[in-house]
């Protein structure tokens, strides 16, 4: 009987024996570290080609440019979507891009002063930023001298007026306003009574834009409905659970609330106690683990999202330079939810 022969797969160690480097110069370079001399790049390389340890297309992209350094910054709080956002996007580069980079940073996301204070320390030393930005003198500021220096500037989910950013990446805002409006007016029918509002903040220019959609259309086809005085819960679960509470006291003809921004579970759990989350049609933004369970035990009825994935791609290719599809705005029911 003859013993079948299995070939070994190489390995770093093999790599590293081979290039006369340790094995931890061989995992910096083919994670493209700082701080490996360009000869011992080349030898670790070309070891790793020789052995079969990467395959010519791999080792090429290796020996192309350095991968730009990107800085993400995200607002700092209790909102499930801008969370679902920074792992999914920071997994999906490491997953889809050698020639980026991306570091997440937290910050005050409502501080016009923080905001711009970041975009130029973040900036200094990334080879581009992306942000939610929020429409302020300030930050426009910080933006343009940014982008005169020659750095990549990205807005996405919320972009900002008269600037010079680079590109902005995101659903059209007012489009998803307007949407929101037709939806509730349709589930609410012919039944008259109050529509709530309920925003992270007018500052953001996304929220802004939403909620002009959202009453722009109200009024032009369902003037039946009357729209409360819009609330800021700056997308905090325990500020939209207060909120939703004193209005649902203070209004029991409520047949609608409609969260403009993230942290839709402060709401949800609002309904669930006064026992209307049945009979108030609830429309929000951004699907999560929790809007998801909400959209299938009924306290929600239907979700405005942009995919984490392609809203970072868009981003990516943006600071790339590269040409790439726009993101599209998704619409999700009890009845549509895609696979978690």
């Amino acid at each position: 009987m003859v013993a079948s022969c299995r070939r070994q797969l190489p390995t770093i160690a093999d790599v590293a024996r081979e290039a006369g480097a340790s094995t931890a110069t061989v995992d910096r370079v083919l994670n493209r570290r700082a701080g490996v001399r360009e000869n011992t790049t080349r030898r670790v390389l070309d070891a790793a080609l020789a052995l079969g340890y990467l395959n010519t297309s791999e080792v090429e992209a290796l020996r192309g440019p350095e991968p730009i350094n990107l800085a993400f910054l995200l607002p700092r709080g209790t909102n499930p979507y801008l969370a679902l956002v920074n792992e999914k996007a920071r997994a999906f580069v490491e997953r889809n891009y050698r020639d980026a980079r991306v570091k997440s940073f937290f910050i005050d996301g409502f501080d016009p002063n923080e905001l711009s204070r970041s975009i130029r320390r973040f900036g200094k030393s990334a080879d581009g930023v992306i942000f939610m930005a929020i429409d302020h003198p300030m930050v426009r500021m910080a933006t343009d001298e940014l982008a005169a220096s020659g750095k990549k500037v990205i807005t996405f989910i919320s972009d900002i007026s008269t600037s010079q950013r680079h590109a902005y990446v995101g659903i059209d805002n007012f489009a998803a306003g307007r949407t929101a409006a037709l939806l509730l007016g349709r589930f609410a029918g012919h039944a008259s009574g109050r529509v709530a509002l309920i925003a992270a903040s007018r500052i953001y220019r996304a929220h802004l834009e939403r909620e002009v959609g959202f009453l722009g259309l109200i009024e032009e086809r369902f003037n039946h409905i009357t729209v409360t005085a819009t609330r800021e819960g700056h997308d905090d679960r325990e500020q939209n659970y207060t909120h939703t509470r004193r209005l649902l006291d203070k209004h029991s003809d409520i047949i609608g609330i409609y969260n403009v921004g993230g942290a839709s579970d402060g709401i949800g759990k609002a309904l669930r106690e006064s026992g209307r989350a049945h009979e108030i049609t609830f429309i929000g933004h951004g699907l999560t683990p929790d809007t998801r369970a909400m959209l299938a035990d009924g306290t929600m009825d239907a979700v405005i999202t942009q995919s984490p994935d392609r809203l970072f791609e868009a981003a990516v290719n943006a600071a790339l330079g590269r040409e790439g599809p726009q993101v599209p705005m998704e619409l999700y029911l009890a009845e549509n939810l895609p696979q978690d």
